[in-house]
């Protein structure tokens, strides 16, 4: 048997950025959020975010009879895990693959470039 993976399913990400950005979340209010953006099944909600309690990455408690959902790894960590994976998986660990693909791919706008070489300044002061 495999073990588990830092990465998120898209739906679990998904539900993740709504309970982040709220700090916590009742099912129904992931899923109002969520049906702003895509049609999706309240019970769908409600078992991807007992799976995501189940995986350590997610809370419950009982407030007024309805279980509030808070997050229990900040995004920052988790990004940085789903990350991580995703250099392990597709590039073999070497973060500059990562970074000369998006280097060349000419997504990056001017501004973006320019941020990019000023967190490369900053790190280097460091």
């Amino acid at each position: 048997m495999k073990p588990p993976r830092s990465t998120l399913t898209p739906l679990e990400l998904a539900i993740m950025k709504v309970v982040w950005k709220a700090g916590d979340a009742t099912v129904r209010d992931v899923y109002q959020a969520l049906q702003k953006k895509r049609q999706i099944a309240y019970t769908t909600v409600l078992t991807m975010m007992k799976i995501l309690e189940e995986k350590g990455y997610l809370s419950k408690t009982m407030v007024d009879r309805a279980h509030v959902y808070a997050p229990v790894k900040p995004r920052q960590q988790v990004v940085g895990a789903m990350v991580k994976d995703f250099v392990d998986r597709v590039f073999d660990g070497a973060s500059e693959g990562l970074l000369a693909h998006l280097a060349r791919d000419n997504r990056l706008t001017d501004k973006q470039r320019q941020t990019v070489r000023q967190m490369l300044a900053d790190m280097e002061e460091e």
